[in-house]
């Protein structure tokens, strides 16, 4: 029974050493200039070069770019002039939701769409859109049971109406609710993370500085269109706020293997290793097999002598 044990203990022990780090995937980054956008935003010609904007959006250079003000009825919108065309991908946007009233809305969106930069009456943006939306939503309308602010994410399919009555809780793919997020006392962010076929991860920073909050995560993600526009739009009504983004920093994701091997970006798989490595994999793994075995044989003397030695004993 001892030596039952000790066999199964070297083999689990030797097989979690033979699939260490060599099978893990190593996700690495890099920064996508045409996504990101930070201070002072604009260029000499008071333009910037990726984004464009519209609506009653206007631009701070010091501070932010405030998509509506603290007024009624305004509508203001920021989209990317390219699209978005990374495999895998994270989004880390810093924002701002914060007016002088008591009663505030209605909140603002991140979109990664086919289209772009169309005001409309979902947050700002054009209804029946395809791609993915993340709402924000500071007012609610009528959704029993659930605390607002509240953050949904709802994948359009370019025939699908956003339902503001009851907040879009028939089209709502996943969300979390955020109390505190306005007017919190920590600087805001969103963190958004897809990697295609594998997950879509949303994480929020509102409590305390550098403590993320999941609001979702999902390993069956959603189709995005393979060609979507970053964007992001905001709206107001009877009820006001002002909604700003501070800065975007998105990167484009990819895996690389620890072994060596070149990486591809964006893929999510590293391209083979060369036939020199291949024949150090070879090498490793056959001397981890013959340490194995070495153990095993020097447990196996051990356990013989030992056997022998008791019986000795019970002679006497």
């Amino acid at each position: 029974m001892l030596l039952k044990s000790a066999l199964s203990a070297l083999w689990l022990a030797t097989s979690a050493w033979a699939a260490g780090p060599d099978e893990e995937d190593n996700v690495k980054s890099i920064g996508l200039r045409t996504h990101t956008l930070v201070q002072p935003y604009l260029d000499s010609d008071m333009q910037s070069r990726w984004y464009d904007f519209g609506g009653d959006t206007i631009i701070r250079t010091d501070q932010y770019i405030r998509l509506t003000s603290d007024h009624p009825s305004q509508t203001g919108w920021l989209f990317s002039r390219v699209p978005l065309t990374a495999t895998n991908w994270e989004i880390e946007v810093e924002f701002k939701i914060h007016g002088k009233n008591q009663l505030y809305g209605d909140g603002f969106a991140m979109w990664l769409t086919k289209e772009r930069g169309k005001l409309g009456p979902v947050f700002g943006s054009a209804d029946k859109f395809e791609g993915l939306g993340v709402f924000f939503d500071t007012y609610k309308n009528n959704r029993p049971g659930v605390v607002f602010p509240y953050v949904m994410a709802m994948v359009g399919d370019g025939h699908t109406t956003y339902d503001k009555d009851t907040d879009g809780k028939s089209t709502e793919f996943a969300g979390c609710s955020a109390r505190g997020i306005r007017h919190a006392s920590v600087p805001t962010k969103l963190r958004l993370t897809y990697f295609q076929d594998k997950y879509l991860k949303l994480e929020l920073q509102y409590k305390s500085e550098g403590e993320w909050t999941l609001c979702f995560e999902t390993n069956e993600p959603p189709a995005i269109p393979q060609v979507a526009y970053l964007g992001f739009s905001a709206e107001t009504g009877e009820l006001s706020d002002n909604h700003d983004i501070i800065s975007i920093n998105a990167k484009n994701l990819y895996t690389a293997q620890p072994t060596g091997g070149k990486s591809t970006p964006g893929s999510g798989r590293g391209k083979k290793s060369s036939t020199s490595e291949g024949g150090s994999s070879w090498t490793w793994f056959l001397f981890k097999i013959f340490a194995f075995f070495a153990v095993l044989g020097g447990a196996y003397v051990g356990f013989t002598a030992w056997r022998a030695n008791n019986k000795r004993s019970h002679r006497f």
